[in-house]
């Protein structure tokens, strides 16, 4: 259940929306396509520079973030069109929507902080909630699912993968130990018996980050993503994608690279552009994006 309370006391600040609406560079009969929608920031400023003939689409994969983008984007007039489904599956949307090519793409690849601040969702290390860590509601397996049902190598390898986490080994086998584990303290209890106190909190972080990754299969998503993106966009039309660790920097660097060489793309952001020192100080969750920007030309 949505809490109204917490929504209305939301200060969602979209990451880089001078930079990512520079590059967009909005046509205003343009269709644009919001891939991780959200509560809606970068969408609301691309709505506002739209006319009646343009459109856009938001895909997300959070429920409860739709209905409450719904109701903020229902404010403007112009056209729009949310989906509940992953951006992975963009071809496949916009043939059932009716629609060809899109003038632009962004996706801001971000844990939101309506995310990370639910009493509900397992995300955030300092609330004692279920471990569920679920984008969509109504996947299956949760983080519990994985912590209590993989194997210690199993477990291990993933928090190395993806979290880059050098003590996973000691941890995987503590909870083994502390199983079932179903809460967040327990989590944190696997780890503090792994861990010595000094920088314990950014094992903490990895560890969730590794979790959330892998029951999202987030990274998976985004290389499925970045194989087809440019065969839904228009010759001259911009994509714009913000990601805040290098996993996924990594992978988008690499695909625009490759798709660079086989002249489909030029990339306009031979370094990733990061915020700067102002936004930072007034949006910490800014600090850790880096934004990199390709244009169609095949």
């Amino acid at each position: 259940m949505i809490d109204s309370k917490q929504v209305d006391k939301e200060s969602h600040t979209p990451v880089l929306l001078k930079e990512a609406m520079f590059y967009l560079n909005i046509q205003k009969n343009g269709i644009y396509l919001d891939g991780t929608v959200g509560l809606g920031g970068h969408s609301l400023s691309i709505l506002k520079d739209l006319s009646k003939n343009g459109r856009l689409i938001g895909f997300d994969r959070d429920s409860d973030a739709l209905k409450i983008c719904n109701r903020k984007l229902s404010q403007q007039k112009n056209d729009f069109t949310l989906t509940h489904n992953s951006y992975h599956k963009i071809t496949e949307v916009l043939k059932e929507l009716g629609v060809g090519l899109v003038d632009g793409i962004l996706l801001d690849l971000g844990l939101s902080s309506f995310q990370l601040n639910s009493a509900e969702r397992g995300f955030n290390s300092t609330i004692n909630s279920n471990l569920d860590m679920r984008f969509d509601k109504s996947q299956k397996r949760t983080a519990k699912d994985f912590l209590n049902h993989l194997g210690v190598v199993e477990l291990a390898n993933l928090m190395y993968k993806y979290g880059d986490e050098r003590r996973s080994k000691i941890i995987a086998k503590n909870i083994e130990k502390i199983r079932p584990i179903n809460k967040v303290h327990e989590l944190l209890e696997a780890i503090r018996r792994s861990t010595p106190p000094k920088n314990r909190q950014k094992t903490v972080s990895r560890v969730f980050q590794a979790l959330r990754i892998a029951v999202n299969d987030e990274l998976g998503k985004l290389e499925n993503f970045l194989t087809s993106f440019h065969s839904n966009l228009k010759i001259g039309g911009k994509i714009v994608i913000i990601s805040f660790h290098s996993l996924e920097d990594r992978l988008v660097k690499h695909a625009f690279k490759s798709l660079e060489k086989s002249k489909v793309i030029k990339v306009l952001t031979k370094k990733p552009i990061t915020p700067s020192e102002t936004e930072i100080d007034a949006n910490r969750r800014s600090r850790s994006s880096k934004m990199r920007v390709a244009e169609r030309v095949l």
